[in-house]
């Protein structure tokens, strides 16, 4: 039942219809306020041009025609400056429709006002931060959601705005500490994204060289949350470049254990500890493991180039064969069979080999997709560029994108074609 009311939500036209009966509940209550205090002022019923103005307003945001809802609204206050839900209102239809400088002088007006309710001032100032940050004055957006937040430090919904601003700024430590704040106030999973932050500040630490702060980054990310796939992995990149192989396949096969669904990120690894390591025993016996407990063809594919690595022809074709067999569209596997084949001046074998590489052209390449909101990319991210949601993004299985199905399944063992990952958070 949530599923199909999900699905339902996702199709453009019923968002609109949805978003209309939300903005419909809340114009309805603030008509219903605005109602009462004049009853209880004057004992009438609108019946004031200003009045008549504010619900042609109502009436326009329901039809979507922003720009006659802001005509009605600016009728309305020029008729009766004491009508804050109204320069609200009209702050908000400013600012969706990117007239910044407007919707910032109209909260600068409501803060502005003597004797005006605090609650009121507080929304003023929380909307004048949206404000700056749709028009990209981030500093000034996290001024003033300080603000805020030394009058209402309890309030989650500034903490979560300056959270986002701090993302988008890649100040990673102070959105560890905004989050951290949430965490006492809001019930839930907050140890994924505190890892997350961490993982992002132990990344900028590598960058810049000091590779101590960096591990110990990287390390209280996997205490936070032991199963945060990308500080394991960049864990092992750094043991790697310590040379320190040993340990770096540890941590890499910690993804493994954790989620079996991303192995291939420590398989790619794992290939340019071949050329380094004296002893490949350990890398032998990391992805035995992984074939026994997870047999799918990336497994298979690991162990097809250990096997070439090795010079042990034969059984990497074998392997070659058992990834396609598991997945027949699994291009980057054909590939290395048909060189392998042509290598060895197997010319007949290869040409039987790709006898049904014409049946097999309909299949994509590697995509992925977020759970919550339904974005799709090309590439695997963390976070969720659309709905922000960290954790959310899986690989697409192959039926789903061949199909050209919108309703596409995340599955835990994902067929991948040709295609590598270039890049793992934005």
């Amino acid at each position: 039942m949530l599923q199909h009311a999900w699905r339902w939500l996702l199709e453009p036209a019923n968002q609109q219809v949805y978003f209309s009966i939300i903005a419909a509940f809340i114009l309805g209550l603030i008509a219903g306020l605005l109602l009462k205090r004049r009853q209880k002022g004057s004992g009438k019923a609108f019946s004031s041009r200003g009045d008549k103005a504010f619900f042609k307003g109502i009436h326009y945001i329901l039809s979507n025609d922003r720009d006659h809802a802001i005509e009605e609204f600016a009728k309305s206050v020029q008729v009766s400056s004491d009508t804050i839900e109204t320069y609200m209102a009209l702050g908000n239809l400013y600012r969706s429709k990117g007239d910044i400088g407007r919707a910032i002088r109209i909260r600068q007006s409501i803060i502005l006002r003597p004797n005006i309710d605090e609650h009121v001032r507080l929304r003023a100032l929380f909307d004048l931060a949206l404000d700056y940050r749709k028009g990209g004055f981030l500093n000034r957006s996290l001024d003033t959601l300080e603000k805020v937040l030394q009058k209402q430090p309890s309030n989650v919904e500034a903490l979560k705005e300056m959270e986002r601003i701090y993302e988008e700024m890649s100040e990673w430590e102070k959105a560890f500490e905004v989050r951290k704040k949430i965490a006492r106030q809001e019930k839930g999973d907050h140890d994924h994204i505190l890892a997350h932050y961490q993982t992002e500040m132990g990344k900028e630490h590598h960058r810049n060289g000091d590779l101590s702060k960096a591990r110990s980054c990287f390390q209280k990310a996997t205490s936070i949350d032991g199963r945060c796939v990308d500080a394991y992995l960049h864990l092992g990149d750094l043991f790697f470049q310590k040379e320190e192989y040993k340990k770096a396949i540890g941590a890499w096969r910690k993804v493994a254990e954790i989620a079996p669904k991303f192995t291939f990120l420590a398989y790619r690894r794992l290939e340019g500890a071949y050329s380094k390591m004296e002893n490949l025993k350990p890398v032998e016996d990391f992805l035995k493991e992984c074939a026994r407990s997870n047999s799918d063809a990336f497994t298979h594919m690991a162990l097809a180039r250990y096997r070439y690595n090795e010079q042990d022809y034969e059984g990497a074709l074998k392997e070659l064969d058992s990834a396609l067999q598991l997945d027949p569209g699994f291009w980057e596997a054909r590939k290395f069979k048909g060189e392998i084949l042509l290598n060895q001046g197997m010319k007949e074998e290869a040409l039987s080999s790709y006898a049904d590489l014409i049946f097999q052209l309909n299949v994509p390449y590697l995509k992925f997709q977020c759970s919550n909101c339904g974005f799709k990319a090309p590439e695997l991210q963390w976070q969720c560029p659309q709905c922000r949601q960290w954790d959310t993004i899986n690989l697409m299985d192959t039926v789903s994108v061949d199909s050209g199905s919108a309703e596409p399944r995340s599955s835990e063992a994902n067929t991948v074609v040709d295609g590598e990952i270039t890049q793992e958070h934005k």
